[in-house]
């Protein structure tokens, strides 16, 4: 099954499909070092560096579905807040494409703060026009405007062009066996021509589970070999989510795994500070920090969001915190684990460029999950799934 990715920064939605499935015909990335790391990891397709504002969708009429992850700082929770005011909402540009290839179906990522009160009205306004892409905006029309248009039509259900079935979810990654607590929202459309009921895969990890290997049967601790010195002890807050887990399951395990660990995902990595490391993505940083809103992720937890800040590198989300308090950057190799990218993964630039393009990129397993179940649905969309 063919598919065309737009704004594909480094690659974890892409690299997500291909092992679902997916054939990519194309991706579309601007930024330079993002499009040299594409270049490195995927051959035999057409990678083109360019604004998608220049690309000539209609090269790919035959491809099934459209993926990416339209730029998010116009919602971000750490960006200006501006929206559709901002000229980096590409939200605009992505409907295009649907319109000039009129795909089976779309898959796109973006940030939490899509979701935001402050933007509902444009969130609703980004969901009918991926509902109708054939009702265009008019030159010179206001998007309000264009909105009661749009939901004029959903009202009468007199349109006549083809329609998709838009669903949206709010997913946190560690429930999905990320070891990153990732929010973002997921939005699929399915040419409603087809026939096909879509439903999002069920999350398959929990905190639950995580706090009842630790604090319940130790499980935890001893496959991970952590010393009983080393072991973070239960908060108050913890010590009565435990109590209400044994009066919750009983003698029964929670079902679903545990949340995966910034100690589970790096525990057979040497530690960069004492060991000097061959690759050059494990290579230890100094100059880490504690100061208010920047405390790092703990060891023993799922890694706080991997980001990349508008000017430069966020430090508190982009370090591990240990259980003495000590703290120390991630190396590239260790935020590619994180990011669930495989260790072989080729990021181009620097340390700090790098890091950008793995805090904006879509976790390599939640997009193979989220994918997985798309192309399942395509390919045989009479199967209960």
């Amino acid at each position: 099954m063919r598919s065309l990715e737009i704004f594909s920064g480094a690659g974890g939605l892409a690299l997500g499909m291909k092992l679902a499935g997916f054939d990519h015909s194309a991706l579309v990335e601007w930024n330079k070092d993002a499009y040299l790391t594409l270049k490195k990891n995927f051959s035999n397709i057409d990678l083109y560096n360019c604004d998608i504002r220049d690309f000539d969708y209609s090269k790919y009429r035959e491809v099934d579905v459209i993926s990416g992850g339209p730029p998010c700082q116009p919602f971000s929770l750490g960006g200006k807040h501006q929206g559709n005011l901002d000229d980096r909402d590409m939200f605009p540009l992505a409907i295009e494409g649907i319109r000039s290839i009129k795909p089976k179906a779309f898959i796109f990522e973006n940030v939490k703060g899509l979701l935001r009160k402050s933007f509902s009205e444009y969130f609703d306004y980004i969901l009918l026009q991926l509902t109708y892409p054939f009702l265009e905006k008019l030159k010179n029309e206001r998007w309000e405007n264009h909105l009661n248009r749009l939901r004029k039509i959903r009202i009468d259900k007199k349109y006549k062009e083809e329609e998709y079935s838009v669903e949206y979810k709010l997913v946190n990654a560690a429930n999905y066996g990320v070891p990153q607590k990732r929010e973002r929202v997921i939005i699929v459309g399915i040419k409603k021509s087809l026939g096909i009921e879509w439903n999002f895969p069920e999350e398959t990890h929990s905190k639950d589970r995580l706090l009842w290997d630790k604090y319940i049967t130790g499980e935890y601790w001893e496959k991970l070999e952590v010393p009983k010195a080393d072991r973070l002890a239960l908060s108050s807050k913890e010590e009565k989510i435990v109590i209400k887990l044994r009066e919750k399951y009983g003698f029964f395990e929670p079902t679903l795994k545990p949340w995966v660990t910034v100690r589970k995902a790096l525990f057979d990595l040497p530690d960069p500070e004492l060991t000097i490391s061959a690759n050059s993505d494990h290579l230890y940083r100094a100059g880490a920090k504690i100061y208010p809103g920047h405390t790092g992720s703990f060891i023993d937890e799922p890694s706080k969001t991997i980001k990349a800040g508008g000017h430069g590198v966020p430090g508190g989300e982009n370090m591990i915190r240990f259980s003495d308090g000590s703290v120390r950057y991630f190396t590239i190799l260790e935020a590619k684990r994180i990011q669930t990218f495989p260790d072989n993964y080729y990021i181009s630039g620097a340390w700090s460029e790098s890091m950008r393009q793995l805090g904006n990129a879509v976790p390599v397993n939640l997009a193979y999950k989220f994918s997985e179940r798309l192309f399942k649905k395509i390919r045989q969309p009479t199967m209960a799934i």
